[in-house]
């Protein structure tokens, strides 16, 4: 049967099981979406191009689906730029449509025309043209088989506006794509190699990365740690592929990791980095990073394998199955761990982290931010999935909120965006409206995408909204305070909008605390309700992250609170 392109790409995505598009209209994909008026696929109208990329990577994270969005050309293609980058830091699967004008018009400074592929080349995985009406449906399905095959990731897709008018004839069976499927199976002498240093290891140490939660590996790495008493500690993006309730889980690393989990990695014999790329916020000075340690590194990408740290061991495979393996061999080998040794090792962590815990004083009649953390995961038992902003509440959030689940914590790690969490959360109700989802904000970065609230109110999707309200941009003013001998330049965001009765006039609900004894109120009254609610806390104003590595410092070397900071 004969298609137009507009169809062709509805009916792919409908193939693809797309469940909802994130998008905003304009002129070179008004033939898409006059198409889109008699779908059955699901649109969400954002207000802003940004937002509609963010939506659809919190929409992918929390799923493990591709996530999908759809603009216009000009500067809705270059508006989802920040988006295509976040997405791409994280690995995140998305695949974005982008309309661009009619090919004979293409290097000609068409009205809205940019060169999108060349702009995104560097922060997609992959990015396509398409210059014909022959090869879009294959570029298409294409698309999305390189965002969710191997290493996830952004790919776009760039439509001139005839080719999406033209007609071809559509027979799904002549579709052929490239195959980009690398499989590594690591050999059998990996998993011996393995074996041998946990033999001879007296003081092994798990580290857990996204590349876990993206290979679905969280089940097969807990039950590693936990036959073997292993020790556990994750990146940022790590959080929940290990049950943050575990004893043998010890907390983030890195730069505001916890003391005991620094202490764990700078004193380890043998570290098993699994989904990892050794980011710099985590390993502080590479030299120094585990330097007492045989290390074991497993990732699907080769490209991710000694790029950062150094490892003894690289193994190339799916998380995954490479645990299963692992696993496997070590049980038909009768792997069991000195139980002296073992008991010695976890005696010593927990004398760390009785020395050092994580803590923060709540006191007099101001709201410490990490109260609110706390007292939000007391409310919802941990039944709730979590998206950040990015700063100090991004911290806050994965050093006091407890993860015992895959895909519970939504947050832009390796390019850190501010006005990620809240479109995010938007992204992620779409896909469990039946789930509690809460995006933990400071004042400054939920204003970078507040008009996504006239999304949330327009579409009834009930999503929470935690402003941790300083009156800063908090983690620089931080730094400020740290490095530059408290000169806050710029940093002030006391003139700012009330945010309740921002709320209301976008249509939600709006509350406020600003004591101590209101905060758990406040929390069950905006979580009790069936709509969406933004709750502003006034917290302490100078109020810090610790433990915090300074840039350039060993993990092992932590500022831990204001006295010994200078």
């Amino acid at each position: 049967m004969k298609l137009k392109g507009t169809q062709i790409l509805l009916k792919i995505l409908e193939e693809e099981n797309v469940e909802i598009i994130f998008g905003y209209p304009g002129g070179t994909v008004l033939d898409i979406y006059d198409c889109l008026y008699h779908s059955k696929l699901k649109h969400i109208l954002v207000r802003h191009e940004q937002g509609a990329v963010h939506a659809a990577d919190g929409y992918a994270r929390a799923t493990g689906k591709v996530g999908v969005c759809l603009v216009t050309s000009g500067p809705g293609a270059t508006n989802t730029v920040t988006g295509i980058a976040t997405a791409n830091m994280d690995s995140i699967p998305i695949v974005v449509f982008t309309g661009q004008v009619p090919t004979g018009l293409i290097g000609n400074d068409a009205f809205q025309e940019c060169d999108i592929t060349g702009i995104t080349r560097p922060c997609t995985k992959h990015n396509f043209l398409v210059r014909n009406i022959e090869e879009l449906a294959a570029t298409i399905k294409e698309a999305f088989h390189i965002a969710r095959t191997g290493r996830p990731g952004p790919v776009l897709v760039d439509l001139p506006k005839n080719v999406m008018a033209e007609e071809i004839e559509y027979d799904p069976a002549n579709i052929k794509i490239r195959n980009y499927e690398v499989f590594h199976k690591p050999a059998p002498k990996k998993m011996a190699q393995v074996f041998e240093m946990l033999f001879h290891a007296k003081k092994p140490l798990i580290m857990t990365g996204g590349g876990v939660i993206l290979g679905k590996a969280s089940l097969e790495l807990t039950q590693l740690a936990q036959k073997y008493q292993i020790p556990v500690t994750g990146t940022l993006m790590g959080l929940g592929s290990f049950p943050g309730t575990d004893q043998l889980w010890q907390g983030m690393l890195g730069m505001h990791g916890t003391y005991y989990a620094n202490m764990a990695v700078s004193h380890c014999d043998l570290l098993i980095a699994v989904g990892v790329r050794f980011d710099d916020r985590v390993t502080g000075t590479i030299e120094t990073f585990a330097s007492n340690a045989q290390i074991i590194q497993i990732d699907i990408d080769p490209s991710s394998i000694n790029k950062n740290v150094v490892v003894d061991l690289p193994i190339i495979g799916e998380t995954k199955a490479t645990l299963k393996d692992l696993m496997k061999f070590l049980a038909d080998h009768n792997y069991a761990p000195v139980p002296a040794q073992r008991k010695a090792w976890l005696a010593q962590i927990a004398e760390w982290k009785e020395k050092v815990p994580l803590t923060y004083c709540q006191n007099g009649k101001i709201i410490k931010p990490q109260y609110v953390i706390q007292k939000l995961h007391e409310v919802t038992k941990g039944d709730v999935i979590i998206t950040t902003e990015v700063g100090q509440n991004q911290m806050w959030t994965a050093q006091f909120f407890s993860f015992d689940k895959p895909n519970t914590f939504i947050s832009s790690g390796g390019l850190g965006t501010m006005g990620f969490g809240l479109p995010a959360a938007i992204g992620v109700k779409c896909a469990f409206p039946d789930k509690q989802v809460v995006d933990i904000a400071g004042d400054g970065s939920i204003q970078m995408n507040i008009q996504e609230l006239a999304t949330a109110a327009q579409y009834k999707i009930n999503v929470k909204i935690v402003i941790l309200n300083n009156g800063y941009l908090g983690m620089v003013r931080q730094w400020q305070e740290l490095f530059y001998e408290k000169r806050y330049s710029y940093t002030d965001m006391t003139y700012a909008p009330d945010f309740v009765k921002l709320a209301e006039a976008y249509g939600i609900v709006g509350l406020r605390a600003t004591k101590p004894e209101e905060v758990e109120a406040v929390l069950k009254e905006g979580l009790d309700m069936n709509k969406p609610v933004l709750m502003d806390f006034t917290v302490s104003r100078e109020e810090c992250v610790y433990p915090m590595v300074r840039p350039g410092a060993s993990i092992s070397e932590m500022t831990l609170d204001r006295e010994i900071t200078n």
